[in-house]
């Protein structure tokens, strides 16, 4: 080889390190630019959505589901996050049902003009129909899309993840978290900020993006930002009327140093599950997504991330609770009342992340449902613990196999794969738990300990061996090469009834109704109803941009309709370049 090519290749290499270094340097301004630039290249060949439905072996259908029960009564709103505290998301509106479904229609739509990370919930409460950007709050006409108002907020991140999953309703109040880790309150009618409250460091990279609720005078979430190196979850509840903090509650073991925001719920916890080498901090189990109450009996659940670092659990001995648990507290007060361990080790980035579903099943069993990142629905007995059942619902790869520094793994789901911040439905009608699933793997290959150890506190702390920025959770595997699942399981024997699978990713939420439809959409932009009882596709259309926050269906006086927000682009899902926005669809006459 030639001197002169191998200096050439000298200086490309030092140049290449010193971009490295700049893009970690300035990664909240780098990353999401670069990001934008490469999807918009790989959406140029995009193919378009297909759907493909199975029927379990012995299941023929409608003739096969659990005799079906009345509706519960339904005010024709959408209030909360998942609709009911209790996170079932089912609606007993019919007007849209399976013999017409085939006449939806887009009939308006509202443009928030952003680029940005859109998966937030929807809620329709007395004539608006609320959500929120990284920066903005919106409320709009739930029948026209005409907006009422619009909250612009300035800030500097705590990440470069622009998102936001959300606001909560309760008493003439909107409330809503933000990536600087504050919860703000405003006027449902005005948009008039009342409050605000900080929850969280963004100088830590801590943040607050989850969708909070609210119950009995009191809002409940907690802080974003386990993978980065010292960040501990925490959960919160807030005064709805000042935002004074009530009680807060640490997710995983304080440590001295750790700050004290309120009033402190009774826990058992301490570091005794922990064994952090190399004097590291405990890091992770916080909370991203949203919550769940059970209003009888006062107790709230909270779905708790992963621990930290991501994919180096040789470094942190123990079960590292309450990682990876649906932790269950007195919402009053904030003291542990159980918990539930998902995980019992992880290693792949396996948050618990979306909110669990609280049910009576139709055999008449109190049952919580989960669906975390690791591809399996979970159905728990509330009255003894017992877990009844475990059911793959996405593709499982290599969950047994080590780490190390020596060989890439590449395993399924990967760590943006499973149910992410939409979790499950349920439809009382026939029993069937209804959840969409990611099919998207990831390869990783970890670092020596020292390096691991070596890491800055509140960097990001997942422990992958690779400069490449976009890969620092892992390498995902190439862009379609992907799949998306919607799964109908028995409630009660944990049996699937009928699948669908989509070449997309399925984010969305998922809205069954008591007109025998359920309502969800992938992130390719493509929208469906079909059959809640056979899965059989009754429409379809691409509506816009990648489907990856709230599906609603509500009542109005023009008649039932369906909303959906559309249009994620951020930099860890490789979507159609498109602005965020919210559709409305209805039926309309033949």
């Amino acid at each position: 080889m030639k001197r002169a090519t191998i200096f050439a290749l000298g200086v490309a290499a030092i140049a290449s390190a010193a971009a490295a270094v700049t893009i970690y340097a300035n990664w909240n301004a780098f990353v999401p630019t670069a990001a934008m630039g490469i999807n918009y290249l790989r959406y140029l060949k995009a193919p378009k959505g297909e759907l493909t439905v199975e029927t379990a072996q012995g299941f023929d259908g409608a003739n096969s589901v659990a005799a079906v029960r009345s509706p519960p009564p339904d005010d024709g709103l959408w209030p909360s996050y998942n609709k009911t505290l209790a996170s079932d998301r089912f609606s007993s509106l019919k007007e849209i049902n399976r013999e017409n479904a085939d006449r939806l229609k887009v009939l308006c739509t509202y443009d928030t003009h952003q680029y940005t990370g859109f998966n937030s919930g929807l809620l329709m409460v007395d004539g608006a129909l609320l959500f929120a950007t990284e920066h903005d709050t919106y409320s709009i006409d739930p029948i026209t899309c005409g907006e009422k108002w619009h909250k612009h907020e300035t800030y500097a991140p705590g990440t470069p993840q622009a998102v936001n999953r959300g606001v909560a309703y309760l008493d003439g109040r909107v409330f809503r978290g933000t990536q600087d880790g504050r919860v703000l309150a405003y006027d449902f009618k005005s948009g008039e900020r009342l409050w605000e409250t900080a929850i969280a460091d963004p100088k830590k990279s801590e943040s607050a993006p989850a969708a909070p609720i609210a119950w009995n005078d009191l809002v409940f979430i907690g802080n974003a930002g386990g993978d980065f190196k010292g960040v501990k979850g925490r959960m919160y509840a807030l005064d709805a009327a000042t935002g004074r903090i009530v009680w807060e509650f640490y997710l995983v073991p304080k440590q001295p140093g750790d700050p004290t925001r309120g009033p402190e719920g009774a826990s058992p916890l301490d570091a005794s599950s922990w064994d952090v080498a190399g004097g590291s901090p405990i890091s992770g189990g916080a909370t991203w997504t949203s919550y769940t109450l059970d209003p009888t009996t006062g107790l709230l659940y909270v779905p708790g991330g992963n621990p930290a670092p991501d994919f180096a659990a040789a470094v942190r001995g123990g079960a590292n609770l309450y990682s990876d648990s649906v932790v269950v507290l007195d919402a009053k007060t904030g003291a542990y009342h159980t918990h539930f361990k998902l995980a019992p080790k992880d290693w792949h980035d396996w948050d618990v992340s979306s909110a669990p579903v609280l049910v009576t099943t139709a055999s008449g069993k109190h049952v919580m449902l989960v669906a975390p990142k690791d591809g399996h629905l979970y159905g728990f007995d509330l009255d003894t613990k017992e877990r009844l059942y475990r059911v793959p619902v996405t593709a499982v790869e290599n969950a047994d196999v080590p780490f190390s520094a020596e060989k890439s793994v590449h395993f399924c789901p990967g760590s943006i794969g499973g149910a992410e911040w939409n979790g499950p439905a349920y439809d009382p009608q026939n029993n069937l738990v209804l959840v969409g699933e990611v099919q998207w793997c990831t390869t990783v290959r970890i670092e020596p300990t020292r390096k691991i150890e070596g890491v800055a506190k509140f960097t990001p702390w997942s422990a992958e061996d690779s400069i490449n920025p976009f890969n620092v959770w892992g390498k995902p595997d190439p862009v379609f090469q992907w799949a998306g699942w919607l799964y109908a399981v028995d409630a009660d024997s944990g049996q699937w009834r009928w699948r669908a699978k989509t070449n997309y990713p399925v984010q969305s939420g998922v809205a069954p109704t008591a007109g025998g439809v359920v309502f969800f959409g992938d992130m390719g932009g493509n929208f469906y109803a079909l059959d809640a009882d056979t899965g059989r596709e009754l429409w379809g259309e691409k509506i816009g941009g990648a489907v990856g926050g709230g599906v609603i269906t509500y009542t109005t006086l023009r008649g039932q309709r369906v909303a959906a927000a559309t249009g994620l682009t951020e930099i860890l899902w490789p979507t159609e370049i498109t602005t965020a926005k919210v559709s409305i669809l209805g039926l309309v006459k033949n």
